[in-house]
């Protein structure tokens, strides 16, 4: 066989606006005042337990991460998360790249999700220009500066679009600098603005939906946000601007960020909600490089952190916070419990709607937050 690889340049995209999308923003963004949806009375103990640990961990000023997939985001928990980062309950947030897409759907226009089946069979699936152009070029300007894919995208979305620089300019730092870490990046975006016809100066991206978005408004509150993407994973891998070199240039810079707050994880918290893939493998690698690192200097193990496993899907009839079943038992393959059981520390699997369980442990925070002695009842 001679197979050839297929000229993605070539992709024809639609506007975003002509996609039936299948939800609004308005529609799902949870309230959070509101009464938070029932939960069962296990779930609900391991929220209670949740919250004082949380506390303990911030009184501390050691980590809680969240780890969340993009359904967290689709279920309206973005107001809330807004909250819980805002008080300080939160200090650093991790997601895929499915999570970034209906993030800045939403921000830009208000609108995300489509039918799989329908558009795969007509190739449209993904196939927006507006999405995969925008994420590239947030990623694009961002990487000039150091940020890493998270933070290129809530600042691209708070700031309403960005500025990039003459392709004069670039051609000169790459002449001067050609060695320097950023000219990979100065050489992506030259040739991007040439092949894709951007121009240098202000490129305006009004996204009038901000309040539901996660990743914006972790960039105006400071909290670190990552991106943990897969090379052919996500809708903008169907568009013509599509570069696995500036989504893995962001995602690498992202990596080194999330270590840094696992290094931090002493005594701290791991949310890992709707995150059956993303979540684990990313946290067991990075606890890795952070153990590797710390024993090289003499520093003890990552210890105290207690880690809160929240999906649909019921933990095989197994007791998660014991350690793992044996092979012979059919839990032993839930990959989503499995790795987080093994990073040390107390793992606890709720079986429980991911925009419930995030709901409820605002609002429990929030009851201790205002009676302090909650906390320790």
């Amino acid at each position: 066989m001679n197979t050839q690889p297929i000229d993605l340049t070539r992709l024809k995209v639609l506007p975003l606006a002509d996609r039936r999308s299948l939800t609004r923003v308005e529609d799902i963004l949870l309230d959070p005042q509101s009464e938070p949806k029932e939960v069962s009375e296990v779930v609900q103990n391991s929220i209670d337990e949740a919250v004082s640990h949380i506390i303990e961990a911030r009184q501390r000023d050691a980590s809680v991460i969240l780890m969340y997939g993009a359904h967290l985001l689709r279920n309206g928990a973005a107001r809330i998360l807004t909250e819980m980062m805002h008080r300080g309950w939160i200090t650093h947030l991790a997601t895929n790249g499915a999570g970034t897409i209906h993030d800045w759907e939403y921000a830009w226009l208000g609108r995300s999700t489509e039918s799989v089946e329908d558009n795969v069979a007509t190739g449209t699936f993904g196939a927006w220009d507006e999405t995969g152009r925008n994420i590239h070029l947030a990623l694009l300007a961002g990487a000039l500066q150091g940020l890493g894919y998270g933070r290129s995208l809530g600042r691209f979305i708070l700031e309403d679009g960005t500025s990039l620089p003459d392709e004069d300019h670039l051609t000169a730092m790459l002449r001067e600098f050609p060695t320097d870490p950023m000219a990979a990046a100065c050489a992506d975006l030259l040739h991007t603005m040439r092949r894709h016809g951007l121009m240098s100066g202000r490129h305006e991206v009004v996204h009038a939906w901000k309040h539901g978005s996660i990743l914006g408004q972790a960039w105006r509150l400071g909290v670190p946000v990552t991106v943990h993407p897969g090379i052919g994973y996500d809708i903008i891998s169907c568009h013509p601007m599509f570069n696995g070199g500036v989504i893995g240039r962001a995602a690498t810079e992202d990596f080194r960020l999330i270590c840094g707050a696992v290094d931090k994880l002493d005594g701290g918290v791991v949310l890992s909600v709707g995150s059956a893939i993303m979540g684990p493998q990313v946290f067991e690698k990075s606890l890795s490089c952070v153990h590797n690192l710390r024993f090289q200097s003499g520093r003890p193990a990552v210890s105290d952190h207690t880690i809160y496993v929240v999906d649909l899907q019921d933990g095989g009839g197994w007791d998660w916070s014991k350690g793992e079943p044996p092979k012979t038992n059919a839990a032993y393959y839930l990959r989503f419990c499995k790795s987080f059981s093994r990073m040390g520390g107390a793992m606890h699997y709720c079986q429980s709607d991911n925009a419930a369980f995030i709901h409820r442990l605002y609002r429990g925070l929030l009851a201790c937050s205002q009676d302090p002695a909650a906390a320790t009842q």
